[in-house]
């Protein structure tokens, strides 16, 4: 079953003749989760071959230019595409006051409801689930009202084992129970336990997506196991004062994030402008994470399933 991100963008604060501005797409086999929408985010969707169509909620971490300046051509175009299906908007305070103006310039009203919703962290806070994703929240250390987000897979229900079945002649009454954990007692009195009875699903998978935002400790702590970690890397240490002071991150501290909360994978974006290669960016923070790739647009990462 996929468990996808599609990295649309990974230039930070304007785009590039190769990097667009920051955008990310998570997919599962029902559901699709747009984060962030930079300028020409629709184009980018064009080049990966996808589409909008089973994307209900976008995540906006910030309202800074190059993380949501695309979403009123997007939301147009896919008024005009025949969308009426309602589109739900998470993000920091503001942004539907500055969204819905320019949406009036449109000679069009959108053809489906858009929905927004807003969300200041204290630390982590649980969202509504998005199809099969629960969602959190969390703050990040930028120069405005920044937010994280954790998609995770919910729970998978336990299977029952088909010799199980046969071998202790299980009633299909009993099935629920015996899926939810419980055991099972044969009408001679013995007592099968549901280790007997069950196989254990996959462990559900993760995916934390951390935009612009100052090492700070406490990060670690609500990325704690993700499997799969987005983390901006805007410069490289040489200019970790210049990080500090415009609240971002060197590759450096993103590893050192990645590091402290145990994470099986380490995806760093965001880059600055100076840089034509991310080459740097990978080495640097390979030297405090191995399992790190600094990617360019469109690179696809898949998360296996692991574990019972």
């Amino acid at each position: 079953m996929r468990f996808e991100l599609i990295l649309l963008g990974t230039s930070g604060a304007a785009p590039t003749a190769a990097r667009n501005c920051s955008a990310a797409m998570l997919r599962t086999d029902t559901t699709d989760v747009l984060i962030d929408c930079a300028e020409n985010t629709q184009r980018q969707l064009l080049k990966a071959g996808m589409g909008m169509g089973k994307v209900s909620h976008i995540l906006i971490t910030h309202l800074h230019g190059d993380h949501y300046f695309g979403l009123a051509p997007l939301l147009s175009s896919l008024s005009m595409q025949g969308r009426t299906s309602p589109l739900s908007i998470t993000s920091p305070l503001h942004l539907r006051p500055r969204l819905e103006a320019l949406l009036e310039l449109d000679k069009y009203p959108l053809r489906y409801a858009l929905n927004f919703h807003t969300v200041h962290p204290d630390g982590s806070f649980q969202l509504p689930n998005i199809g099969d994703l629960e969602v959190f929240a969390f703050p990040l250390q930028h120069r405005n009202e920044t937010n994280g987000y954790l998609l995770r897979e919910k729970k998978r229900e336990t299977n029952i084992r088909k010799e199980a079945i046969t071998a202790y002649d299980l009633p299909w009454p009993a099935i629920k129970a015996i899926k939810a954990g419980g055991s099972h007692t044969l009408p001679n009195g013995t007592l099968i336990p549901n280790t007997d009875l069950v196989t254990q699903p996959p462990l559900p998978r993760s995916y934390a997506h951390c935009s612009d935002t100052i090492y700070f400790p406490e990060l670690a702590g609500y990325v704690d196991g993700v499997d799969l970690l987005y983390h901006e890397a805007t410069f490289l240490k040489d200019m970790a004062e210049d990080a500090a002071r415009k609240g971002h991150s060197t590759a450096e501290d993103a590893a050192r994030t990645a590091l402290a909360a145990g994470v099986g994978q380490l995806v760093l974006g965001h880059y600055s402008t100076r840089y034509e290669s991310s080459a740097g960016h990978e080495a640097e923070a390979r030297a405090v994470f191995p399992n790190t790739v600094a990617a360019d647009d469109l690179y696809r990462f898949s998360v296996p399933f692991r574990g019972r």
